[in-house]
């Protein structure tokens, strides 16, 4: 197999209808408290994972949990997994703080994430 390994699902976005409640459920599963608390965005770090909290799906209208995969090379990954058969559905693009996030479709519909800290 040729191209670059990902360094593993480190990221995880799960879309929420009550945030308040989402973020106290996360708090009591984690044992933490979310380390990014904003109306738009909840976020927990813990043993080098990120859940993060999305009302109403986000901006990217997210109806399901959304994994993404750690990758050196956001551009080098795309091009390789898109032509092994997935679809972009949102190209990379900065996210802020440094990180680059894309989203792809699988040829059965599910949504795979990618993220590439710079």
């Amino acid at each position: 197999m040729t191209g670059s390994a990902t360094q593993g699902i480190k990221t995880v976005l799960h879309p929420v209808s009550d945030l308040a409640t989402a973020k106290a459920v996360y708090a009591a599963l984690l044992g933490i408290p979310p380390q990014t608390d904003e109306p738009y965005y909840v976020g927990f770090e813990t043993e080098g994972q990120h859940i993060g909290l999305l009302p109403g799906g986000g901006p990217q209208g997210l109806t399901s949990s959304l994994a993404y995969w750690h990758v050196p090379d956001i551009e080098a990954k795309l091009a390789e997994v898109t032509a092994a058969g997935a679809t972009v559905k949102e190209p990379a693009h900065d996210v802020g703080g440094g990180r680059l996030a894309a989203t792809l479709v699988d040829p059965d519909g599910n949504l795979l994430g990618l993220l590439q800290d710079r």
